[in-house]
Order: structure tokens, then C-alpha cells, then sequence
């Protein structure tokens, strides 16, 4: 079947497709594979929509950007390695040169003669998207008092904890709980598997090398490459669940940014479309914003390849052996656990993010009414940050 509709596929037919799901794709992954089911499966039907869920939950299972991966493996599915390369930079390309972009706000600000006051509302509004976010995410993983507990460990460790390495830690150990805890048999059922190395040996020569590079040069761009690419495959789950370990890495413990510039580019990436994941581009140039132009963009470009690398890797790893490895049972139990951690750390991000901002009534209002207004459903994400950012100049 494949290869049936990889030879009646027209490349740019199908990257046509894959660009009116980026400019289309708004609100995190779960809005994101509506999208993929609209134009993908209903509207082209490049695969049916059983075989898109199974995609949705081997992209769960991996680290790296959940909808990225998705629309990515549909892209390796439709013509192999190459087209999918070209999905990855038709979905993501668009989002990050305007996140770049957005990187020089405060610079376009001052040569305005604008206060950079106007954008003091954003940091209470990307608060409220985490806060929904933290409860839908939860709606979700919370099934029994095990899923519930792991959501209060993860929750209540990086509350208290705020160093970088616990992260990983605590969403590994909510894997194993799960995985010790479970009334499943025979979790580690024997499957046969041919996958491509190469990937998988790029992926883990390319985190080991920038580790090492860090430690014998001290060079700005690679500690910059290198952490971001730490975040692309320590983090599972999408957009949301990176938030908390970028914050306390790049704000709390390096200082490489304040709490409202990395409120500030996580708020405006709510109003653009494509994967979350783009924020990436923002916090780089942030992170590089002390130098020229061009170092910022470096910055830019360094964060934005480096966070969607690995997880890319490891679709071109995975995907191949897909069929046989969803077979076993002992990864869909693992990631009951890890999920559930990740919605306590999405949880108590939030906290942190408001308390950072400040409880003023005003920041408080707009956080309430944000949360409100992505509950109700009745406007959607991109209009509600034009409306704060015009209350930002208004008031």
C-alpha cells in the first residue's frame, strides 16, 4: 500500500498539503491532529484515520515534538526519507522565521519610541494557556490514584527542585512506577525488528559529541546547540511539557533571558500557527541577543534546528519498524507514567510563571479571562492575543 501511494503522489502536490496543515494548525498538538485528520485523511486520504491514531500514539511514546513527528511519519510513509525532510521544513520554516523575527521585538520596540509595556499582559496570558493546557493534558492522564500520584510527584519535585537534570528524572521514574504497578503480563513481548542504525547512532553521537564539545570549547553556539537539542529528546509529550524545563534552565539558573521576554515569545507563539516547538527560535535569539544582528539570528536558527533534530532522528529510526514495534506492551505502560508526570510539571510550571509575573489584579484578570476564553471555545487562540496585546495599548 505504500508504495502505491508513493508513486501516485505528486511531491509537490502532497507539500501543497502539508503547508495548508501549517498555516492551518493552531493550539498544540491536540488541535494540530485535527488538522492532519481534515487534510490528510479525509480531504487527500494519504492514510486512513486508524493508521493516523497509531502514528498519534508512537509519536506519545517518543521524545521530541509529538505533531511534528506525526506529519513527518506521514511524509516518510507517502515518499521515503527525502520527502519527509521536506515535510519537516514546509510544517516548521514558516513558524520560525516569524519566531526569529519576533526575537527582535524589544528592538523594534525601542526604535519605535514604544513602551515595552504594551506587551506586559502577554507573560498572564501564556500563563492562562499553560494553566489549560496543565488541566486538559490532565483530563487525560489521570485514570486512577497511581496516575494521580505521579501528577503530585512531578508537581510537587519541580516545584521544589528547579535544576535541570530532575526533569528527565522524574518523568523516567514515572515510567518505571507505571511500568511496576501495571497488571499487565508478558510487557516485554518479543517482536521482530530491522531498524535502520544509522539514525539512531547520529542521534546519540550527535548528544554525546555536543556534551563533550561543551566541556573543551567555550563557544556560545554550541552550548547553545547543545542544550537545545537537549531539550528535543528529553522531552515527550509536545510544546507544553518543554516549557517548564526551558524556563528553569534559561531563566532561573543561567539568566540567559528575564521571565517576561520568555513569557513574552511564549505567549505570541500562541497566536501563530505550526508547532509549538518553534518558540525555540525566540528563546535562541533571546539567548543571543547580546551581540550583532547576525549572531542573534544565529542564535535563532542554532535553537530552532537543534530542539526539532533529534526528535526528526528518531521518527527516521522508529518509524520503519513501526508495524512490529507497537506490538509491545511494556511501552504504552510506560507512558501512562511519563504522561502523568509531564501534566504535574505542566501544573506547577504554571505556578511558578504566575508567581514570576506577579499577582497584581490586573495580570490576574487576564490570566482568568484567558482561561476562560480558550474553554469556552468561542474565540480562537490567534484573536486572543491580538486582544491582549491591544489591552496592552489601550490601558
Amino acid at each position: 500500500m505504500e508504495k502505491t501511494i508513493a508513486t501516485k503522489v505528486l511531491w509537490h502536490v502532497f507539500l501543497r498539503d502539508v503547508l495548508i496543515c501549517s498555516l492551518g494548525a493552531y493550539g498544540g498538538p491536540e488541535a494540530h491532529y485535527g488538522v492532519f485528520t481534515d487534510q490528510m485523511v479525509v480531504r487527500k486520504r494519504y492514510l486512513t484515520e486508524e493508521e493516523l491514531v497509531e502514528l498519534i500514539a508512537l509519536t506519545g511514546i517518543l521524545p521530541g515534538p509529538s505533531s511534528t513527528q506525526t506529519i513527518v511519519a506521514i511524509g516518510h510513509r507517502v515518499g521515503g526519507p527525502w520527502l519527509a525532510l521536506l515535510t519537516m521544513l514546509v510544517w516548521a520554516l514558516p513558524v520560525l522565521m516569524l519566531m526569529t523575527l519576533l526575537s527582535f521585538s524589544s528592538q523594534l520596540l525601542d526604535a519605535l519610541n514604544v513602551a515595552p509595556d504594551v506587551l506586559r499582559y502577554i507573560g498572564p496570558m501564556a500563563v492562562g494557556f499553560i494553566i489549560v493546557a496543565a488541566y486538559r493534558i490532565g483530563q487525560k492522564v489521570v485514570q486512577d490514584r497511581i496516575t494521580m500520584g505521579l501528577l503530585l510527584f512531578g508537581a510537587i519535585t519541580t516545584f521544589f527542585i528547579r535544576e535541570p537534570w530532575i526533569f528527565p528524572l522524574v518523568l523516567v521514574l514515572g515510567g518505571v512506577v507505571s511500568i511496576v504497578t501495571s497488571d499487565e503480563t508478558n510487557l516485554w513481548n518479543r517482536v521482530q525488528l530491522s531498524p535502520p542504525w544509522p539514525y539512531f547512532i547520529a542521534f546519540a553521537a550527535i548528544a554525546i559529541a555536543s556534551v563533550l564539545l561543551t566541556l573543551i570549547w567555550d563557544s556560545g553556539i554550541i552550548l547553545l546547540f547543545e542544550s537545545f537539542y537537549r531539550y528535543g529528546y528529553l522531552v515527550i509529550g509536545g510544546g507544553q511539557v518543554v516549557v517548564p524545563l526551558m524556563y528553569s534552565e534559561l531563566v532561573e539558573v543561567n539568566q540567559y533571558m528575564t521571565n517576561q521576554e520568555f513569557l513574552t515569545g511564549y505567549g505570541l507563539v500562541q497566536g501563530l500557527p505550526g508547532p509549538m516547538f518553534s518558540f525555540s527560535a525566540y528563546a535562541g535569539g533571546m539567548v543571543a541577543s547580546g551581540g550583532s544582528v547576525l549572531t542573534q539570528i544565529m542564535g535563532a536558527i542554532v535553537g530552532g534546528f537543534a530542539i526539532f533534530l533529534p526528535g526528526l532522528l528518531l521518527i527516521y529510526f522508529i518509524y520503519p519498524v513501526w508495524e512490529n514495534l507497537k506490538k509491545i506492551k511494556g511501552i504504552k505502560v510506560s507512558l501512562k507514567g511519563v504522561t502523568a508526570v509531564a501534566g504535574g510539571l505542566i501544573s506547577v510550571a504554571a505556578v511558578i510563571l504566575m508567581q514570576n509575573s506577579g499577582f497584581a489584579i490586573d495580570n490576574f484578570l487576564v490570566m482568568l479571562h484567558t482561561v476562560a476564553l480558550l474553554l469556552t471555545r468561542r474565540i480562537p487562540a490567534p484573536l486572543i492575543v491580538v486582544l491582549v496585546l491591544l489591552v496592552g495599548f489601550l490601558v
